[in-house]
């Protein structure tokens, strides 16, 4: 039994050494076990953000500064959300409010100007 084993051995170890050809026996398939191109792992490390408004306490937001609001809309003009501007729950609750009251002033857009826009009909 000692001399099947060790041939059953070689006979596993020769076929996985040797490249195997795709016109004979189709496309070679990954095994779970190996790794594939183009994702899976995880490669950089994304750095926290942190509140703006937090870090910086002398940071006010205030509706009638539209410059200031701006940098959290959009180029739609829809509110950014907070996992891509950083800001904590609370801040993102007043920046939503502050920039609805601008909205409705007139000093921040509902949407862009580009959409407003309405072909001549004749």
């Amino acid at each position: 039994m000692s001399s099947d084993s060790t041939s059953y051995e070689r006979n596993q170890s020769s076929e996985t050494d040797q490249p195997r050809s795709e016109d004979q026996t189709g496309p070679q398939r990954q095994s779970s076990g190996q790794r594939r191109e183009g994702g899976g792992g995880r490669r950089f490390y994304n750095r926290r953000k942190v509140c703006f408004f937090c870090a910086n306490k002398d940071a006010t937001m205030d509706y009638k500064n539209p410059d200031g609001l701006s940098r959290y809309i959009s180029e739609r003009a829809r509110i950014e959300p907070r996992r891509k501007t950083g800001t904590c729950a609370k801040h993102q609750r007043l920046l939503t409010k502050h920039i609805k009251r601008a909205r409705h002033l007139g000093l921040l857009p509902y949407t862009t100007d580009s959409l407003k826009e309405i072909p001549n009909r004749r």
